[in-house]
């Protein structure tokens, strides 16, 4: 992405759990100043990753180097610039707001309490609220203020909205761009919301079963997309063998010669493809990444079923 020192440096990382193989072959270079969407369905690896970066898992092979340290080897040289916020938002509930503030401050020398609390109010939390009698959307606004609050280096966010109301998505969200904008921090941010993570990222990574599918910017991820109708000279009764091809919309049309398809690749050696199989384009169009990331999910689907179909 950058000829700039990485702030996250991911290179050939493997990670098993038993039998199942959590992340395989990974590469990931964050350069300064890039916000990176990472999104995959439920189990393809995103928080694996996540805690690789925390330094809360090492991998079995491969090396991870966040602002060139090794953060299993120096802890405390990297998390003390990063920010981290999860879905769970683990934060001591016995604490008041304000004592989560104070307890917070003592532990990073950049705690800007002016921040702080302009946060604190614009998130509308009270002081002298404890945690624990918070609603979801206040402690998620709660633990945001204080992984933001002393200005980290970097902002770690894994799936930080999920399951909260669209108004404090809205105010989560809004308060993320924002530390963006204002400072242009780093930021990797995993989430399943893809409206999401169009509005926020710059480039944008699919993890499937462990594995990088694509790193690109949004542009570039939809011009190597496409859906394609292809007509046929004559009647197929199966999905035509095209490379490229990820899922098959429609069963041929009532004769069996048009076919749609949602396809990866250049559009020129599509074309090629398709006319190999006696097949003309007769209809090109883009996709949205909510399309494209079904697509691939259809893909993943399609070739499960067919092990399990190879296996039996």
């Amino acid at each position: 992405m950058s000829d700039t020192a990485p702030v996250i440096d991911i290179r050939g990382v493997r990670k098993r759990f038993g039998s199942k193989v959590a992340l395989d072959d990974v590469h990931l270079c964050l350069p300064p100043g890039t916000v990176l969407g990472l999104i995959g369905e439920n189990g393809a690896g995103k928080t694996t990753l996540i805690r690789h970066v925390l330094g809360l898992l090492k991998p079995e092979t491969g090396t991870v180097r966040v602002f060139g340290r090794d953060p299993v080897i120096d802890p405390v040289g990297v998390l003390s610039r990063i920010g981290y916020l999860s879905e769970e938002a683990d934060l001591p509930i016995w604490m008041r707001v304000g004592e989560l503030m104070r307890y917070t401050q003592g532990f990073y020398p950049t705690w800007d309490q002016d921040y702080a609390e302009r946060l604190q109010r614009e998130f509308g939390l009270d002081t002298g609220a404890r945690l624990k009698q918070l609603s979801k959307g206040q402690r998620a606004r709660a633990g945001l203020l204080v992984a933001l609050a002393f200005r980290p280096d970097l902002l770690l966010l894994d799936e930080p909205s999920s399951g909260l109301d669209p108004v404090v998505r809205r105010d989560i969200l809004g308060a993320i761009i924002r530390t963006i904008a204002d400072e242009g921090r780093t930021v990797l941010f995993s989430s399943h919301l893809l409206a999401e993570v169009e509005r926020v990222a710059d480039f944008i990574a699919m993890i499937r079963h462990g594995r990088i599918v694509f790193c690109d910017t949004l542009d570039g991820i939809r011009e190597e997309h496409h859906r394609l109708t292809l007509r046929f000279a004559e009647a197929r009764h199966g999905t035509p063998p095209l490379e490229g091809a990820l899922c098959w919309d429609g069963s041929g049309g009532r004769s069996g010669q048009e076919w749609t398809v949602v396809c990866r690749g250049n559009p020129a050696r599509l074309e090629a493809a398709a006319a190999v199989l006696g097949a003309t384009v007769v209809e090109r169009s883009f996709l949205t990444l909510d399309e494209i990331f079904l697509a691939h999910a259809a893909s993943d689907r399609a070739e499960t079923a067919a092990s399990g179909d190879g296996k039996g």
